[in-house]
């Protein structure tokens, strides 16, 4: 903020729940809370998912490795959720193998083979095939490893595009009536008059305020700050900052199928396929203590990372085919932990209010695959201020474009077929990006010269436009990086092109 007085802006009248941050849980709570009949605000100070949501793993997955360390409910729940979530975003989510190379010096056969047993039979699997061991020797999972890695094992989870998980959130829950404030700071919380009077600050400059009988503290990394400095408040708990980054380079090896890798200090590395033509490698597990939005990947952890891969694989890639890095900071619930692999994933709530003080709801911890159960469970601990609110309904309701006709794969032939004119790889990206908000999207277009300006790849302007009217994107990087990919696969002119278009 500058030193002139901002000016005057909206009151937005009294709302039931005011929520503050733009991430996946705070996505989560107001889309739950929308559709149960409340009145519902959200503002994020930034982009959706800019901070850590769109920067995580992208994976939709019941944590194989948290078993080691117990966390057994984790583990189940996130198994369970792993099921729901597939259903209701087919197009978004769907099943990846994983193969598990064995390294005897860190952990027996016999552990990893008993941890894949409970990890197929802990959340009632239903549609994803159960584990397996392979002969890397003779298997083609094997061909891209170094020849001493003879046995391995498979298993199933799930990709997931993790910021348009976000962004679909937030379409149901504006549908559900939800108002959804990107770019628009929280300032100053206070109790008054039986509700909480939220003040927030606008992109523009422009101060907004609105009425919660209760408050939500969402924001993730600024969980902490947003206690302290919004609502004047201290905490009991604190979070754990950990530092994750990944990698970005053209896939190396044949197959759908993805990678789990070992490493001598007990942590591991995924080996992802990503947007068709790359892999996503990553993540490294490492304290931090500075500013969330500081956060940047560094030499130690790429060279981190190369040497795993060149530890396993016959032709990894170099540190020049690297064609993006990027860094997010995991907001882990402190648990004490020494090693921050080990800290918990589990979430933690703080309720302040008494039945005649609004209450100040904060989320300590969290990960993507459980958000909706803890929206569900965050409800739960403010039932007591909200006896009209309906009951859950999130668990067997499809988000916006999941409502497939059958399979995707169904799903691309009807859509290719209704839409001859277009090429196939902007049609399939269509129908992955947007699921059945696809025709919407496409429209009356039966020619590429319909979609508008060509920026390259399958980017055209009429999607640029789209997911300006109706995803809140405001800048060119809101839509190349956040809600699409198509940032990797422009050239520098190509993308200089359309930022000068925005």
């Amino acid at each position: 903020m500058t030193g002139t007085a901002p000016s005057a802006g909206q009151d937005h009248g009294l709302v039931d729940i005011a929520v503050i941050g733009g991430g996946i849980n705070g996505a989560g709570i107001a889309r739950d809370a929308a559709g149960r009949g409340l009145k519902v605000l959200l503002c994020e100070k930034d982009d959706f998912a800019e901070g850590t949501s769109s920067r995580s793993g992208k994976l939709v997955h019941g944590g194989l490795r948290y078993l080691e360390y117990c966390e057994f409910r984790l583990v189940r729940e996130a198994l369970i959720e792993r099921e729901l979530l597939l259903a209701s975003a087919p197009h978004i989510i769907w099943p990846m193998r994983f193969v598990l190379p064995h390294s005897p010096e860190q952990r027996p056969a016999w552990l990893i083979r008993t941890g894949l047993f409970l990890y197929d039979h802990l959340g009632g699997r239903k549609r994803l095939s159960s584990s397996r061991g392979l002969d890397l020797a003779q298997a083609p999972e094997g061909k891209a490893l170094r020849p001493e890695f003879r046995r391995g094992f498979e298993y199933s989870d799930c990709w997931v595009d993790d910021a348009r998980l976000v962004i679909l959130n937030l379409i149901d829950a504006s549908r559900n009536g939800a108002r959804v404030l990107p770019r628009t700071r929280a300032v100053r919380a206070r109790r008054a008059g039986g509700v909480w009077r939220l003040e927030m600050l606008n992109e523009q400059g422009d101060a907004e305020v609105v009425s919660a009988r209760a408050l939500v503290n969402a924001a993730g990394p600024w969980v902490e700050n947003v206690t302290q400095s919004v609502t004047g408040m201290n905490s009991k708990y604190s979070i754990r900052l950990v530092k994750g980054s990944h990698v970005v380079v053209p896939k190396f090896w044949d197959g759908a199928h993805a990678f789990l890798l070992q490493n001598d200090d007990r942590r591991v590395i995924f080996v992802n396929p990503y947007d068709d033509d790359l892999a996503l490698i990553g993540t490294t597990d490492i304290p931090y203590d500075g500013r969330p939005e500081d956060v940047a990947i560094d030499g130690g952890e790429v060279e981190y990372m190369l040497r795993v891969l060149r530890r396993y694989f016959r032709d990894p890639p170099q540190a020049h085919d690297i064609v993006q890095a990027f860094s997010g900071v995991r907001p882990l619930y402190d648990d004490n932990a020494e090693n921050p692999s080990a800290v918990t994933r589990d979430y933690v709530f703080e309720l302040d209010g008494t039945p005649h003080m609004p209450p100040l709801l904060s989320i300590f911890g969290g990960k993507i695959t459980t958000y909706r159960k803890l929206a569900e469970h965050a409800l739960q601990r403010l039932a007591p201020w909200f006896p009209k609110m309906t009951s859950s309904w999130t668990a067997q309701r499809p988000l916006p474009g999941g409502n497939l006709p059958g399979t995707f794969a169904d799903f691309l032939v009807g859509l290719l077929h209704d839409y001859p004119g277009i090429p196939q790889n902007v049609v399939h990206h269509y129908a992955r990006l947007y699921g059945t908000r696809a025709r919407e999207l496409l429209g009356s277009s039966r020619t590429c010269a319909d979609l508008g300006r060509h920026f390259g790849g399958s980017f055209y302007e009429r999607e640029a436009a789209y997911l300006r009217q109706t995803e809140w994107a405001r800048t060119a990087v809101d839509i190349l990086e956040r809600r699409t990919k198509h940032g990797l696969h422009l050239t520098p002119a190509q993308r200089a092109e359309f930022e000068a278009s925005m």
